[in-house]
């Protein structure tokens, strides 16, 4: 028997059907409850401009899709290399495309003010992601925005998540992400938990007992380690940055070209 060379197409021709059946069928109520808990935990990341351009890239069934729309964005594009995620995601939003994000960003250069992808970069071979990440660092507009969730090695659960889907190629923590978007010419990095929130009486029972193990935890890695490491310890976790406003200014040598010049003796 030949080895295939590549499982993807196999698996994320039929990916929802076959691992995530029950997201054929969300209901509203199902859209607004993940969208409350992800407009919660990324407060102040999204652009005040209603205006802005918006791309999802590897939208799923348009989650984040919908709460865009009922939060009052209406310039949103979708992308899902699943056909059937993709189709799912058209019945919340319109403009959604199958397409690889690898195939997709070179032709948008400079055009978004924001770029998310939830739950995609952990499915990236190594070979492939700094050329994601490059890819949306010239899809952005100066200023714009990129924000990723992704498993958290840093998490003492982080390996289930990591593992739990055949697909999953690497593993991040918040300072492997800030390091892989410095690289990238991204600024600004911020790491958030994705844990519970309060919306009602259990979940104010789950946050209270999470913050007991999240000092519990800091505790922990103060002792073996000495440091609290990046404090993130959700099993998945959120990180935003940005790409600068202006290029950075390049200088060539110790001087500038103003200070060389006063110094040349036919300059006086």
């Amino acid at each position: 028997m030949d080895i295939i060379p590549d499982y993807r197409a196999r698996i994320y021709d039929r990916y929802t059907t076959e691992k995530l059946p029950h997201l054929l069928e969300l209901t509203d109520a199902e859209y607004r409850r993940w969208a409350a808990a992800c407009q919660h935990r990324l407060r102040g990341w999204l652009p005040s401009d209603r205006e802005a351009r918006c791309l999802d890239v590897a939208c799923g069934h348009g989650n984040f899709l919908y709460l865009l729309k009922e939060a009052g964005y209406h310039n949103i594009v979708g992308i899902d290399v699943s056909p059937e995620q993709a189709a799912v995601a058209r019945r919340v939003w319109p403009d959604v495309e199958c397409a690889n994000v690898l195939d997709y960003l070179p032709g948008h250069v400079g055009e978004f003010d924001l770029i998310t992808g939830f739950d995609i970069i952990e499915h990236l071979h190594k070979s492939e992601v700094l050329t994601f990440l490059d890819l949306i660092s010239k899809a952005l507009r100066p200023g714009g925005s990129v924000i990723l969730q992704t498993a958290n090695a840093e998490s003492p659960w982080g390996g289930m998540h990591r593992y739990h889907d055949f697909t999953h190629e690497t593993g991040y923590d918040p300072a492997s992400l800030d390091h892989l978007f410095r690289v990238v010419g991204l600024e600004g990095f911020e790491a958030r938990e994705c844990g519970p929130y309060v919306h009602g009486a259990a979940s104010m029972a789950r946050t209270a007992i999470w913050k007991v193990i999240h000092a519990g935890l800091s505790v922990w890695n103060v002792a073996e380690t000495g440091s609290r490491g990046s404090g993130v310890y959700t099993r998945i976790f959120a990180g935003r940055a940005q790409r600068p406003a202006k290029p950075a200014p390049h200088h060539y040598g110790t001087a500038s070209v103003e200070s060389t010049r006063l110094a040349s003796p036919t300059a006086r």
